[in-house]
């Protein structure tokens, strides 16, 4: 594939995913929806409450308990407050209310903001509220922070109707009814950005573990491809070689339970991340020295050379990983479809800013010319180096053979 074309495909697969990104927000903001302005309006009423709320703690018990004897306290030492008793009752009567207040927002609001507006019929239209019922704004957050769209609409509206009545009786002035929404509408406002920066939290976590996902799946790929390459190789060369030497089928048969053991051990690693109750080193599991390993010239197949150069000591692991990662399947690719190729060159040189890996045979590229797709291995390789703001382009060379170019970012990404 010649460099141009996997520069185009970089690019294509960046602007798709910022396509599908922008869609998306839009989606989620609710301007898909049918019905112009209706569609956010539409997109609040089907929100969903946020999953798993967490259930009553010990802050909870301890704040309940305390509120109580301040009630009582304040009744007894207040002296400006009529229907001392009405008051003092009621004001302890909704305490409960908070323990339910995130498994059920809307009712607790209801039942709350019912009480209040009920109580000055027993007062002969006189207020029976006392400075501790503030702890209420408890229950206008929660419902913005754990109740459903639908919840919310239906608790703002029973929270303006009592403000309304409030006003109609001529228990509250139109001033203090202004400080009451005022206040309201912050304890809205503090709910509905602690709900939606939680959501954010959420996003980048699944984010993360969508990457995680996809860098597992280029390690798995690499590594099957890798050593189930090489135990093909080895088969061929014995069953093309039985014949004149027949201890070469056992010599093949050697090399390929060598290269079984090692997949198998690389495989039950990547398992071990994918299971959340087995601990598993989560860091790189190569290191760029470890490129030596792949040189060597064996009974069937192109010798591989290595070379390294540079100050390759301190770069990070996930670099050192990923050139690591890179070279093998550029070297895995050249055994696979160089047609008669007899050596493979592994160069990496790294300077003060990025490291530079090279990896190029001498085989025929003609058919490689012809391959109208690139693999996963090739995709998976221009996403790891673009991931740590690097570059990975692969292409057939002027006279002969294919060459595989990487270039990294020695800190270890683009800033």
């Amino acid at each position: 594939m010649p460099g141009t074309y996997a520069r185009a495909l970089r690019c294509n697969q960046s602007s798709a995913f910022q396509q599908s990104h922008r869609s998306g927000l839009w989606a989620e903001r609710g301007l898909f929806y049918p019905g112009g302005v209706h569609g956010p309006i539409r997109s609040v009423w089907n929100e969903e409450r946020p999953p798993d709320p967490p259930l009553r703690v010990w802050r909870d018990w301890v704040l309940v308990a305390s509120l109580v004897p301040i009630a009582v306290l304040e009744g007894a030492l207040r002296p400006d407050l009529p229907w001392r008793a009405v008051s003092v009752l009621l004001t302890v009567g909704l305490v409960p209310t908070l323990l339910w207040r995130r498994s059920r927002p809307l009712l607790m609001l209801a039942i709350a903001f019912g009480a209040t507006n009920l109580a000055p019929l027993l007062t002969g239209g006189h207020s029976a509220e006392t400075y501790t019922l503030v702890y209420l704004l408890l229950l206008v957050y929660a419902l913005f922070r754990w109740g459903s769209g639908r919840e919310a609409v239906i608790g703002l509206a029973i929270m303006l109707t009592s403000i309304c009545l409030a006003i109609l009786s001529g228990r509250i002035v139109l001033a203090d009814a202004i400080a009451a929404c005022a206040v309201m509408f912050s304890a809205i406002a503090l709910g509905v950005a602690f709900r939606y920066r939680a959501r954010a939290r959420m996003r980048e976590l699944d984010q993360v573990k969508l990457l995680e996902r996809e860098q597992l799946a280029r390690d798995l790929h690499d590594t099957v491809a890798h050593h189930v390459s090489a135990m093909a190789i080895r088969a061929q060369a014995g069953i093309a070689t039985s014949a004149k030497r027949p201890d070469a089928a056992i010599e093949a048969l050697r090399v390929i339970e060598a290269e079984a053991a090692r997949a198998l051990d690389e495989m039950r690693a990547m398992v071990r991340v994918l299971r959340h109750n087995e601990p598993a080193d989560l860091a790189p599991g190569r290191h760029i020295r470890d490129l030596e390993q792949l040189a060597g010239r064996g009974t069937s197949g192109p010798a591989v050379d290595v070379e390294l150069s540079g100050d390759l000591d301190d770069l990070p692991p996930s670099v050192g990983a990923a050139i690591y990662r890179l070279a093998q399947e550029s070297v895995t690719n050249a055994r696979r479809h160089a047609r008669r190729a007899t050596r493979i060159e592994v160069r990496v040189a790294a300077d003060d800013t990025s490291v530079h890996l090279s990896v190029s045979d001498d085989g025929d590229s003609s058919l490689m010319r012809q391959t109208g797709s690139p693999g996963y291995g090739l995709i998976g390789m221009i996403e790891r180096a673009g991931l740590l703001g690097g570059t990975c382009v692969a292409g057939p060379n002027p006279d002969r053979g294919w060459t595989v170019t990487a270039v990294l970012p020695r800190a270890g990404a683009a800033t």
